[in-house]
């Protein structure tokens, strides 16, 4: 089973290959969706759109940032010298006619040929596209492997920590079942007395007191509010063990969390269960919070 992925993490991978020595470094950190930006040498612009359509099979979410350097090996270049042989030419004819028309001796050498610079013209060497991709590509394969274990620690980490920010809230959930029948009672109990310090030696309405408990208990019942919330918590355990990117769906169970949680504190008309609701939603933050970071 793989554990949930944070999005923070950074890979980095260095190969050398026949004539090229590849860097590849990829790093994020939380993004609601996908999104990509790569530093590569002027030369092989070409290569981002093809490293962000690769990373994107296996990266669904986070602001990601890849750097690509290629190098030439030692004793490889990747320039070549171009000859102007026409305007080496002219030169060498200029050079002639005039050494003709002072009648000085004509001592035109290579060496000296070379001192007109702009004979010269240095060009990148022509290379083969999709093989300079295939070394990258190796090279990202390998700096990705890295970024996503280093991901998956972090998300281990996070998961436990949710796991038992799960558990706190579960078990105030059991806290607020059980306070919520004794909140009915008191206020059973409260009523009763009321009536009695009215009527006096009058005897009390029984039935009335049922009825009006009756009420009460229609309006701060919250059954169905935790029923809901246990239903979320086990939903929740259970998106976390699947084999793949969670995030959005965290996002919207913890809002259900919320929703469930703020109609227990608006029907609760008791003291401690109010205390349990602000624990809840603290606990609730908490989450959210860690949520923002997971794949």
């Amino acid at each position: 089973m793989d554990l949930i992925k944070s999005m923070t993490g950074f890979g980095r991978a260095q190969k050398v290959f026949a004539n090229k020595e590849i860097t590849v470094e990829i790093r994020s950190v939380n993004h609601r969706y996908f999104e990509f930006s790569a530093r590569v040498p002027r030369a092989y612009s070409y290569l981002e759109e093809r490293l962000k359509s690769h990373l994107k099979t296996t990266i669904s979410r986070g602001k990601i940032e890849a750097s690509v350097m290629i190098a030439a090996v030692e004793g490889e270049t990747t320039s070549v010298v171009r000859i102007n042989h026409g305007l080496a030419k002219a030169y060498y004819d200029a050079l002639k006619s005039l050494s003709e028309e002072l009648q000085v001796r004509n001592d035109v050498t290579v060496s000296q040929m070379a001192r007109f610079s702009d004979i010269f013209t240095v060009a990148r060497a022509e290379e083969d596209e999709d093989e300079i991709w295939a070394m990258v590509q190796e090279t990202a394969d390998e700096a990705v492997e890295r970024f996503v274990s280093m991901r998956s620690l972090e998300g281990e980490k996070m998961e436990q920590d949710l796991l038992n920010r799960l558990s706190n809230i579960e078990n105030w959930v059991g806290e607020v079942e059980v306070q919520s029948p004794k909140t009915l009672e008191n206020y059973r109990a409260r009523l009763k007395a009321k009536m009695d310090e009215i009527l006096g030696d009058n005897t009390v309405d029984e039935a009335r007191i049922l009825a009006e408990a009756a009420i009460f208990a229609d309006k701060i019942a919250v059954d169905e509010e935790t029923v809901r919330l246990r239903s979320h918590i086990k939903q929740f355990r259970d998106i976390l063990k699947a084999n793949e990117p969670v995030g959005r769906k965290l996002d919207f169970l913890v809002q259900e969390f919320n929703r469930e949680t703020n109609t227990i504190g608006s029907k609760a008309q008791d003291v401690n269960i109010a205390k349990i609701v602000v624990d809840i939603k603290s606990e609730i933050e908490k989450i959210r919070e860690q949520i923002q970071n997971i794949e």
